[in-house]
């Protein structure tokens, strides 16, 4: 079992039960926090970070360059890009898509996913190379895992805040990864002094720190 194994079953729980929240469902046509995206497109992109990894581990992976974890988010094309950028477009353009479908088949198609992953990710060799099947390269399990975790995370909080709902708790170490990432990024993306003024300098922080 890799080591982001238990913490990413533990976030897809986590993101599935709020999904599941009655206020998602009473909202789900409605303009999410996110521009460009209606509730239904947010939760179906929040959910989408469960049904890819079943998607990814059925995706024949072989013949393509494998990448470490920071070396995908140096080459995405959507990071700190304009919501226009065509790869932000597409990816609110599948939730949508997905949306359609209304609220309790988009909740029973990750429910569906998740049960599979409980039952076959434990038992994967943590040297398994996968990945996103959209994507040129592909990556380890963990590090893919990590990827997950990140956007359950950071989209569970635009969810939530979208239908005035209580941003959820993640599992320990399902946040200490999503953390870690994201102040791996902002200090790529800042600087390191940046990011420590940030979270230890108030006075002298700056205005933007943003990873993503």
């Amino acid at each position: 079992m890799t080591a982001l194994t238990g913490p990413y079953l533990s976030a897809a729980r986590t993101a599935l039960d709020l999904a599941g929240h009655a206020a998602v469902a009473d909202h789900w046509a409605e303009p999410s926090a996110l521009e460009g995206f209606t509730v239904g497109g947010l939760a179906a992109h929040l959910l989408g970070q469960v049904t890819s990894v079943t998607a990814a581990l059925d995706a024949d992976h072989a013949g393509k360059e494998t990448v470490s974890l920071h070396e995908h988010y140096a080459r995405a094309a959507w990071l700190a890009a304009d919501i226009d950028n065509p790869y932000n477009t597409a990816i609110r353009a599948g939730g949508e898509r997905s949306a359609e479908d209304g609220p309790e088949a988009v909740l029973a198609d990750a429910g569906k996913a998740l049960e599979r992953l409980a039952a076959e990710l434990p038992g994967l060799d943590p040297a398994r190379i996968t990945g996103n099947v959209k994507w040129a390269y592909a990556m380890g399990l963990d590090d893919f895992l990590a990827t997950r975790i990140l956007e359950l995370v950071v989209h569970a909080d635009d969810l939530a805040y979208s239908t005035g709902v209580d941003t959820p708790v993640f599992d320990g170490e399902a946040f200490a990864s999503a953390a870690a990432l994201l102040a791996h990024l902002a200090a790529a993306r800042h600087g390191q002094p940046a990011l420590v003024r940030a979270l230890a300098r108030a006075e002298r922080a700056p205005a933007v720190i943003s990873g993503l």
